[in-house]
């Protein structure tokens, strides 16, 4: 496999999920808005932001075992559905919040069985 994809392999789960965490995080911030007193907000912005945490640790443990990061994103897709699932949201919601997780979970299980599969190629080689 050519070095460039290689890298480009390695990279793109990581650097997706570093935006997946950013484009999450937006959604704290309408609590700047809702009127709360100065603790209240901070208390708000906080709890808002445990989704973002969730999906930076998960990222934490994927960046260096990519099979964890396959099973974990694909369990947090499959948990949002699950819990906003008696929700009348439109299903461009779910394809735009769960959507990029499933994504996650492919492209680390790709990256992990490709990475398997060059350590494996490179033992026989020596031998």
């Amino acid at each position: 496999m050519e070095e460039s994809v290689k890298r480009l392999l390695y990279w793109t789960p990581r650097i997706l999920c570093i935006a997946f965490a950013v484009f999450v995080s937006l959604f704290a911030l309408d609590v700047f808005g809702a009127g709360y007193d100065f603790f209240e907000t901070i208390l708000a912005f906080v709890i808002h932001l445990i989704p973002t945490g969730i999906v930076l640790l998960a990222l934490v443990v994927s960046w260096r075992w990519e099979w964890m990061g396959a099973i974990a994103f694909t369990a947090l897709g499959v948990v949002y559905i699950v819990m906003f699932r008696d929700r009348e949201f439109s299903w461009s919601v779910y394809v735009m919040m769960s959507g990029p997780l499933f994504l996650l979970g492919i492209l680390f299980l790709i990256n992990w069985l490709c990475r398997k599969q060059l350590r494996t190629g490179s033992q026989n080689a020596t031998q």
